[in-house]
């Protein structure tokens, strides 16, 4: 329990580090007010502008857009979420050993700004140059203000993990208004009308909606910035030093021959059966070692295979599920119609109404709750039905747009995958890492959501609206290998366990 606070008057000559410090949120430190303004207003402009990227690829230019087939707006988008998650690693190891979290949120910030304010500009030349840039910048923000955000607690402080929970609460915030503002900007019939009114070519629209994202991104620095001496203690530089210039040019080498190779995969797709052999040939090394060490890390990188395949499926949100909610979906309630991309606020809503259930439905199990590797399994299932689920609705597409329940029964069930999934394994990688790789571990984390992503824009290259029975076979085949991923995880749990060595 925290200590009461201080009379007001002794409030500003607290030292931020002091356990007394709760005049933040709830009772926080302040600086997790900072963070939580801070990260909402990264991911609104995030998710606000990956909203509209395919379907601003995929319209023609008499639409406002870049007239990109599917199969290759599909493999753009994969390769830029591939990015985004594979720079953190980078951007993680560049705060730790030369500016610190601290600069490097406000770094990525700017650049991260300066990408969504290119994409404004109605070129193919700013397109691209957005999208790199908001790739360079989220891989510099995206782990330094998390790792800030732990920085704020002391070792055995009760408030912690209450504070990542308001933290995840601010990401799902802005993920949830960044959709409504920039879909509305973007696609809404009325903004249309106001911008024909000005004189302005209404399909320009997109770009209004590409700068509202900046826009938000720049409220956020704006925060971080007037609030930065809430941040003074957390995030600093390491000290004077030597610097390991070598490691970061092996780790920037590394991270963009990944994404070299994967963008090659575009044309050649064997590239992706050879990576998933590496993997389970990765599995069997590690796990017939004889050191207790080396099994944890074999369970580890099993983790990270099933990962992989969870987010193939629930990151085609923003590219399969918004080209089916954009092309065949009736996209009205009450005979109101909505912008399509306003659908890729839905995961948001079901994520702040489940996590306290789920939450409190760990607490009441306790120890009778099922194992970690269990709940991986239970995650991949939840996934794959969200596709099976699909399965008829692509059927029913053949007579017409179909109904909106559709796609709020597939967010509900992807959803409950990924709070079995993503919670649980974010906890069980820093569980399983020895504590000298613990930063390699989560780097591994991030890899998987990166692999994960670029497979999701592969396979939704696939996706044709034109034929109902295409679609249908679609979706069912990649339900299919989904769930034939999770009985061979659940074949594999007890093996799973005991190569984690008593780690629950």
């Amino acid at each position: 329990m925290s200590k009461s606070p201080p009379p007001p008057s002794d409030l500003g000559a607290i030292p931020l580090t002091d356990p007394r410090d709760n005049g933040g949120l709830g009772g926080h430190p302040r600086g997790l007010t900072t963070l939580f303004f801070t990260e909402m207003w990264e991911r609104f402009s995030y998710y606000g502008m990956r909203a509209l990227l395919i379907l601003f690829m995929v319209k023609t230019a008499a639409d406002g857009g870049l007239g990109f087939d599917t199969k290759r707006a599909a493999a753009i988008y994969g390769t830029y979420t591939m990015s985004v998650y594979l720079l953190s690693i980078l951007g993680g190891f560049i705060a730790d050993n030369f500016i610190g979290s601290r600069r490097a949120v406000l770094i990525g910030g700017i650049i991260i700004a300066c990408g969504h304010f290119s994409m404004a500009f109605g070129s193919q030349t700013t397109f691209f140059a957005g999208l790199v840039l908001i790739a360079l910048g989220t891989g510099l923000l995206k782990p330094n203000v998390s790792t800030m955000v732990g920085s704020l607690y002391r070792p055995g402080d009760e408030r912690r993990d209450a504070g990542f929970s308001i933290f995840y609460m601010g990401i799902n915030l802005g993920a949830f208004l960044a959709p409504i503002v920039t879909g509305w900007l973007a696609q809404s019939a009325a903004w249309k009308n106001q911008l024909a009114a000005w004189g302005i070519d209404p399909a320009h629209s997109w770009h209004w909606g590409f700068g509202a994202a900046g826009v938000g991104m720049t409220l956020g620095l704006i925060v971080y910035v007037l609030q930065r001496q809430r941040l003074a203690h957390v995030g600093q530089a390491p000290e004077p030093g030597p610097r390991p210039w070598g490691r970061l040019g092996l780790v920037a080498l590394g991270s963009l021959a990944l994404i070299i190779a994967m963008k090659a995969s575009d044309d050649h797709p064997q590239l992706v059966y050879l990576l998933f052999a590496l993997q389970v040939a990765a599995i069997l090394f590690f796990a017939f070692k004889p050191d207790p060490g080396s099994k944890r890390f074999a369970a580890i990188l099993i983790f990270f295979f099933a990962a992989e395949i969870f987010w193939a499926i629930f990151e085609q949100t923003g590219s399969t599920i918004s080209l089916f909610a954009d092309r065949l979906t009736r996209n009205e309630v009450f005979g109101h119609a909505f912008p399509s991309s306003w659908w890729q606020s839905v995961n948001s809503v079901w994520v702040i109404l489940l996590a306290p259930v789920f939450a409190l439905l760990w607490i009441k199990l306790g120890s009778r709750q099922p194992s970690s590797p269990l709940k991986f399994v239970l995650g991949l299932l939840f996934v794959a039905l969200s596709f099976v689920l699909m399965v008829p609705a692509a059927k029913l597409t053949a007579e017409g747009r179909v109904g909106p329940l559709w796609l709020v029964g597939l967010f509900f069930l992807q959803t409950v995958g990924e709070m079995l999934l993503s919670p649980v394994g974010l906890s069980t990688m820093t569980k399983l890492a020895p504590p000298r790789l613990v930063g390699l571990v989560m780097g591994i984390w991030f890899l998987a959501a990166a692999l994960g992503n670029k497979l999701a824009g592969v396979l939704a290259g696939e996706f044709k609206s034109d034929n109902a029975g295409e679609l249908a076979t679609f979706f069912w085949h990649q339900a299919l290998f989904v769930g034939a991923a999770t009985v061979i995880l659940l074949a594999l749990v007890p093996w799973v366990k005991k190569l984690m060595g008593g780690v629950k």
